[in-house]
């Protein structure tokens, strides 16, 4: 992807704005740190790059991140830092001194094909309001609190990252690259770090099964330690110290967060505003509308289909309600639909499914959000989701079908 400008370049000596123009970055803005704010507003770049300031340019700096991260489009903001320093403006995507000039254009690049995104987005949303008079918009909140985060390896420093990734992000821990590996086919992975305990050739290994691979090689990854540099993988970041490798890394996991929430919003757009952005699943009322044609459908046809209520009666927190809803939507088939109620439960409609092969599938579905579903607390047993199951009858409305999958009901048929 072409590197389209203007770019504003900060308070830089290294040559890095004589690499970005010849890797075809075009136009380069040059500036200090004392004219940058007021060459945001005259410039209005599509990224930043910076150096990292002086203690005198601190304030600036850190004006000037709150400022672009308010910007849409999103603008990628990239700070180089010393190495094995962490960087001082939060939001901001730190690149060591030593990483090379490919490496910065490459993390630009992908920052930019997110920006990209956003303002895609964004113009279907404007020309669905319209239209339709339909608002779509991503949900409030910082995305990493919605974000996911692999956690590979074990050791002496394995608790140190265990607790400060989960202070802000899910955790799904791996202790082999094997189980690491069905993880990211199986789940919405934001990022991974890896850790102490994995064998050399095991970790070279995955790192280019994950550079090989065209869904993952944009995946922010993190390694504890020095000695690695994968050039196929852009968001690649190492260091010795834990929380250094942590402030590194967290930055690049929140946009990845935030371009997944991007796409279903835009999966949302293409199906005029059905779909919930959180979870990837129908509305409520959108899922209403369904049910009445799917009723009206299998009326017509002499068809069957039935129903599932997945409910919890341990109380979850919001992650896990919502980590739940999308492995869900992972997991549907053409024929199916679902939504998250309000009390996180889950209604579930198995196409063409009669009762008793729907009982199959839903404790299948059932055991896979048992085994898989994030808690905030790992110390916690995990979820065992209560299953009520209703098929429907000819005398069926949605009405009738809803009633028998109610709290109230133990079972029903």
């Amino acid at each position: 992807m072409s590197l389209q400008g203007p770019i504003l370049v900060i308070a830089d000596n290294s040559g890095l704005a004589q690499a970005l123009a010849d890797a075809g970055a075009f136009p380069i803005v040059e500036s200090s740190w004392a004219g940058a704010r007021t060459a945001l507003g005259e410039v209005k770049p599509s990224a930043i790059v910076a150096s990292a300031p002086a203690a005198a340019e601190t304030d600036a700096a850190m004006a000037l991140a709150e400022r672009a991260a308010k910007l849409t489009p999103f603008v990628p903001f990239m700070s180089r830092v010393s190495d094995g320093a962490t960087v001082a403006m939060p939001h901001a995507m730190a690149v060591e001194e030593s990483a090379s000039p490919a490496r910065v254009v490459a993390r630009l690049s992908a920052a930019l094909r997110l920006r990209t995104l956003h303002a895609t987005t964004l113009s279907r949303a404007r020309a669905l309001k319209e239209e339709r008079n339909i608002v779509a918009e991503l949900p409030a909140g910082d995305p990493l609190d919605d974000a996911t985060v692999l956690l590979m390896g074990r050791g002496r420093h394995h608790a140190t990252l265990s607790v400060a990734v989960g202070e802000r992000m899910g955790v799904i821990g791996a202790l082999s690259v094997e189980t690491a590996a069905r993880c990211l086919t199986a789940r919405d992975i934001d990022g991974i770090v890896i850790g102490e305990g994995l064998g050399a050739p095991a970790v070279d290994a995955f790192l280019t099964i994950l550079a090989d691979d065209s869904r993952f090689r944009d995946l922010p990854v993190a390694l504890l330690g020095s000695g690695h540099d994968i050039a196929a993988l852009p968001n690649f970041v190492s260091a010795c110290d834990p929380m250094v490798l942590l402030s590194h890394v967290t930055p690049l996991v929140r946009l990845h967060a935030f371009e997944t929430a991007l796409k279903r919003l835009l999966a949302s757009i293409e199906c005029k505003g059905m779909l919930d952005p959180h979870t990837g699943l129908l509305r409520s009322d959108a899922f209403g509308r369904a049910l009445d044609l799917a009723i009206e459908d299998a009326a017509g046809r002499g068809a069957v289909f039935s129903l599932a209520r997945f409910s919890f009666d341990e109380p979850i927190d919001r992650r896990s309600s919502i980590d739940a809803a999308r492995l869900v939507s992972r997991l549907m088939r053409d024929s199916d639909f679902a939504c998250r109620q309000d009390d996180g439960s889950i209604l579930f409609v198995f196409g063409d499914t009669e009762l008793r092969h729907a009982h199959v599938v839903a404790r299948r579905l059932a055991s896979v959000l048992k085994h898989t579903m994030v808690r905030p607390n790992r110390e916690q047993q995990g979820v065992s989701p209560s299953i009520t199951l209703a098929t429907l009858k000819p005398s069926d409305t949605a009405l009738t079908l809803l009633t028998r999958v109610a709290p109230r009901s133990v079972a029903a048929a």
